[in-house]
C-alpha cells in the first residue's frame, strides 16, 4: 500500500515483514512457513485489535482515504453496459458528477455518482467529486429521464460538499442544490442512496433525498466536516477529533438516529483492502433494495419517501 494512515501503520509493518520474508523465502529456498504462520497470526490480530476500536475520527480518515474505491470503481464492478450521459443542457458538463444508464443484473438502472481523482491531474478535473450547480442539474436532468421511462434511480455520495468557488456562487449553487431537494422528494421512481465515503453537507443532499439511505461502515455523513466545525467553534482544526466525536457523523450513529436505514459492512481495514468484496456488498445491498420498492407504487414511493423525511428530528410543539 502507498499510502498509510497513522494508526494503521504497526499493521502495515507487520505486513511488510511478512512480504519480504516470502521474497526472500523465494530466492532461497528457505523454509520459512512456521515463522510466516506467526507473523500472519500477529498481523490478524493486530488488525482486529485495531479496527474493532476506531475513534470516530479514524473513521473520518478511512472514508477520506486515497484509495478508497470511488463511485466509478463501484460502476464498473458491480453493473454492464455503463453508458455516461453528460451535460445540464444549461451551461456545461461537470466531471465531478457522474450520470448515466447501466443494468444491474439485467435491470435498467439511472446511475448518479460523485467521482474525486486517483492524483493530482484527475483531483483537479474532478475537482475533489466537488459539483458545480451544473452537476447537480445534470443529476436532475438524468433522474427526469429516468422518471419518464420508470427506471429506479442509484446514487452513489462520495463528496467533501459541493464547490465553493465563486464561478458556482454566480450560477446558483445553493438553487441548484435546493431544486434537487424539491425534485427528488417527488420523484415518482425508487431512489437509493449508498454513501460510499465522505457524505459533506448539501453538496451530498443534492443526490441523497432518497427511499433508502445506506451507508458503508467506515463512511460519514455530516452537515460540515469535523475540520472545517473545530475551525469555526474553537479556530483551531486541530480539534477535529472533538468536532468527530459530538457531530455523530458515523454510520453506526446515524443508523441509531435513525437517519439511514442500514450499514454495509467493510472488509476489515476499510473498502480500499479488497475492493472486490466491498462491490459485491454494495451490489448485493441494491439489489434487494430494488427488490423490496419495486413492490410500491409511485404514488407509494413518494409518500413513503416523505414520510421518510418527516419523522427526522426531534421537536416539541407549543401550546396555542
Amino acid at each position: 500500500m502507498t499510502t498509510s494512515l497513522g494508526f494503521e501503520k504497526p499493521v502495515l509493518e507487520l505486513e511488510q515483514q511478512i512480504q519480504e520474508l516470502r521474497a526472500r523465502a523465494a530466492e532461497t529456498g528457505l523454509e520459512v512457513g512456521a515463522e510466516l504462520a506467526e507473523l500472519e497470526r500477529k498481523a490478524d490480530g493486530l488488525r482486529r485489535e485495531i479496527y474493532a476500536g476506531l475513534t470516530p475520527f479514524q473513521r473520518v480518515q478511512l472514508a477520506k482515504h486515497p484509495r478508497r474505491p470511488f463511485s466509478l470503481d463501484y460502476i464498473q464492478a458491480c453493473f454492464t453496459d455503463w453508458t455516461e450521459l453528460a451535460g445540464d443542457r444549461h451551461f456545461a458538463d461537470d466531471p465531478a458528477m457522474l450520470t448515466g444508464l447501466a443494468l444491474l443484473e439485467g435491470r435498467p438502472v439511472m446511475i448518479v455518482g460523485q467521482q474525486k481523482g486517483r492524483d493530482t491531474k484527475e483531483n483537479l478535473h474532478r475537482r475533489f467529486g466537488m459539483s458545480n450547480p451544473e452537476g447537480y442539474r445534470k443529476a436532475l436532468r438524468l433522474m427526469k429521464l429516468a422518471e419518464r421511462f420508470s427506471v429506479p434511480v442509484v446514487t452513489l455520495v462520495d463528496t467533501p460538499g459541493a464547490f465553493p468557488g465563486l464561478g458556482a456562487e454566480e450560477r446558483g449553487q445553493a438553487e441548484a442544490i435546493a431544486v434537487n431537494l424539491r425534485e427528488m422528494a417527488r420523484l415518482r421512481v425508487p431512489i437509493v442512496t449508498i454513501v460510499i465515503g465522505e457524505g459533506g453537507s448539501g453538496g451530498a443532499l443534492g443526490i441523497a433525498v432518497a427511499n433508502v439511505v445506506l451507508m458503508f461502515e467506515n463512511s460519514i455523513y455530516s452537515v460540515i466536516s469535523p475540520e472545517g466545525c473545530a475551525a469555526i467553534l474553537w479556530r483551531d482544526r486541530a480539534r477535529a477529533p472533538d468536532a468527530a466525536e459530538a457531530l455523530k457523523l458515523t454510520a453506526t450513529d446515524l443508523l441509531r438516529l435513525e437517519i439511514v436505514e442500514g450499514v454495509l459492512p467493510e472488509p476489515l481495514g476499510g473498502a480500499h483492502r479488497d475492493p472486490e468484496a466491498a462491490a459485491a456488498t454494495l451490489k448485493a445491498a441494491l439489489i434487494a433494495q430494488l427488490d423490496a420498492l419495486a413492490a410500491l407504487s409511485p404514488d407509494e414511493l413518494v409518500e413513503q419517501r416523505l414520510a421518510r423525511y418527516r419523522k427526522m428530528g426531534v421537536y416539541r410543539e407549543a401550546a396555542g
